[in-house]
C-alpha cells in the first residue's frame, strides 16, 4: 500500500491531543481522530457496520461499531515495537458508519458492497468495525474489483465456510464459502487462524479445503509455537493479496467475553496482537474487526481488544507504506 499525495503538501492530521482536552471527553470516534469531512484525504479510513442480521445465536453486534470507538480512547499515537507513528506516517480518518437495512439481508448486503465501493474511490484503504461477520463478504467483492482473487487470512474460533442456516445462505457462518464459490478468492493462499471446538460433521473441514483454505487451530499455536504458526502464516499468504478478517471470538472468552458465539481455549489477546504485527512486508489491502457485541462485554475487556487489533492493523499499514 501506498498513501496518497496531498496535493497542498500537509502532513496528516492526527487524533485531538490528549494534553489539551481529556480522553474521556474528547470526540466520539477511533482514537479521536478526524472525521472524513475534516480532511482533504484519507489514506486509510475506520468505518462501522452496525449490522447483525446474520448471526445465529447471541444478537448485538450492530452496537459492536460504536463500543470499539468508545473503548479506543486511550490509543496513543507511536508504535514501539514496529517504530512508527501510524497517524503521521498516513493520513487515518474515522468515516462514520455505512448503515444498511436490518430487515433485509441481501439488500444489507448490497449497501455495504456499494459503501465500500464509495469509501475506496478515491484510494482509502478500509479497516471496517462490525456488525457479524456477514459483511465480509459484500467487502470482498468490492475489493476484487481493484486486486482480483484475494488471499484472506481469516481469525476465528469458526471456519465461516458453511452453507446455510434454515436454508440462507447469507449469515454470519457462511460468507467465505460464498466468497469461494464467486471466485473472490485465491485458493492458494487462503488461511484460518486460531479454530478450535466442535463442529458438525468431519465433512466441515473437507470441505473447507476444498474452498481454498488451511488451518492453523489454536491447539497448533499452542504446541508448536507462536513462530511456527507466523512462519506458516507468511508463507502461505505470500506476495498476493491479503485481507485480514478477524472474528473477536478467535479470543478466548477471558480475553473477549462480548461476542455472539463464544468457545474455549482461544488465543490470548497478546498472540492475536503479535500475530498481526507480524503481517508487516505482505500485502494487506483491508481489514475488518467483527463480532464485538457489547451487551455481553465486562469493563471494555472485548472493546479494548478490538480497538487494539484495530490500531495493530493500521500501523500494519502504516509501516507496510514506507
Amino acid at each position: 500500500m501506498t498513501s496518497t499525495p496531498d496535493p497542498a503538501g500537509t502532513p496528516p492530521i492526527g487524533p485531538t491531543d490528549a494534553t489539551a482536552i481529556p480522553r474521556f471527553a474528547g470526540p466520539p470516534t477511533f482514537a479521536r481522530l478526524p472525521r472524513l469531512d475534516q480532511v482533504t484525504r484519507a489514506d486509510i479510513a475506520v468505518v462501522g457496520v452496525p449490522f447483525d442480521t446474520g448471526v445465529s445465536y447471541r444478537p448485538g453486534a450492530r452496537f459492536g461499531p460504536a463500543h470499539v470507538r468508545g473503548s479506543s480512547k486511550l490509543l496513543r499515537p507511536y508504535h514501539p515495537p514496529l517504530n512508527i507513528s501510524p497517524f503521521s506516517t498516513l493520513q487515518v480518518v474515522d468515516a462514520g458508519d455505512i448503515a444498511v437495512n436490518p430487515f433485509d439481508i441481501e439488500q444489507a448486503i448490497t449497501g455495504i458492497e456499494r459503501g465500500a465501493d464509495e469509501l475506496r474511490a478515491n484510494g482509502s484503504t478500509l479497516v471496517t468495525i462490525g456488525g457479524d461477520h456477514t459483511i465480509a463478504l459484500p467487502l470482498l467483492r468490492s475489493l476484487y474489483r481493484t486486486h482480483g482473487p484475494i488471499a484472506v487470512l481469516h481469525f476465528d474460533a469458526h471456519l465461516d465456510t458453511w452453507d446455510t442456516y434454515f436454508g440462507a445462505p447469507y449469515t454470519h457462518g457462511t460468507p467465505f464459502r460464498r466468497a469461494s464459490e464467486e471466485g473472490l478468492l485465491n485458493k492458494e493462499h487462503c488461511l484460518h487462524m486460531g479454530i478450535r471446538g466442535p463442529l458438525y460433521s468431519e465433512q466441515d473441514l473437507s470441505d473447507d479445503k476444498v474452498l481454498g483454505f488451511q488451518v492453523i487451530g489454536s491447539d497448533e499455536v499452542q504446541i508448536d509455537g507462536l513462530p511456527a504458526a507466523i512462519e506458516h502464516m507468511r508463507a502461505r499468504l505470500g506476495q498476493a493479496p491479503v485481507y485480514v478478517s478477524v472474528d473477536i471470538d478467535v479470543l478466548d472468552p477471558a480475553h473477549a467475553p462480548g461476542t455472539g458465539t463464544p468457545e474455549a481455549g482461544g488465543l490470548t489477546s497478546r498472540e492475536l496482537l503479535h500475530m498481526l504485527r507480524s503481517l508487516v512486508g505482505l500485502n494487506v489491502v483491508g481489514a475488518d474487526i467483527v463480532e464485538v457485541a457489547p451487551a455481553y462485554d465486562h469493563a471494555e475487556i472485548t472493546g479494548i481488544a478490538a480497538a487494539h487489533v484495530a490500531y495493530e492493523l493500521i500501523s500494519v499499514l502504516a509501516a507496510n507504506s514506507r
